[in-house]
């Protein structure tokens, strides 16, 4: 199975009981990706995932902590200084904002095929990574 990163956005709807459709098609993917080992995550979409959820959502802060710790079994991209400077000649050569840009570099990185997300354009291939927006 070709591997796939999750995006943030995947990550909160498994949470989001406003938006139960939503909620349900992340849970399935976050499952399957269990499952067949092939999810991947970055160190960014940890940090955007505590904060948001807890921020935006309310979360309680160590609820939102032992979540984090449970997708820590997803394999998981450092965000290191070469993979910014990668991201900034993503965002440059694609015109897409430096987070976006981020997190395809740190998909690009691991090899993954498919980033999972919502943020980007459906079916676009950056970088040899091909963007799904699972809720379309």
């Amino acid at each position: 199975m070709s591997k796939i990163f999750l995006d943030t956005n995947i990550l909160i709807y498994s949470l989001d009981s406003s938006n139960p459709r939503k909620k349900e098609i992340s849970r399935k993917y976050l499952k399957k990706c269990a499952e067949d080992n092939c999810g991947v995550i970055s160190t960014q979409v940890l940090q955007e995932f505590f904060m948001v959820s807890t921020k935006k959502m309310g979360v309680d802060p160590l609820t939102a902590k032992s979540l984090v710790h449970s997708f820590q079994n997803f394999e998981t991209v450092l965000v290191a200084p070469e993979l910014i400077e990668n991201a900034i000649d993503c965002h440059i050569l694609n015109r897409i904002s430096f987070w976006d840009a981020l997190i395809v570099a740190a998909a690009e990185s691991s090899r993954c095929e498919t980033v999972l997300t919502e943020d980007m354009n459906h079916g676009q291939i950056i970088r040899g990574v091909r963007i799904h927006n699972p809720f379309k």
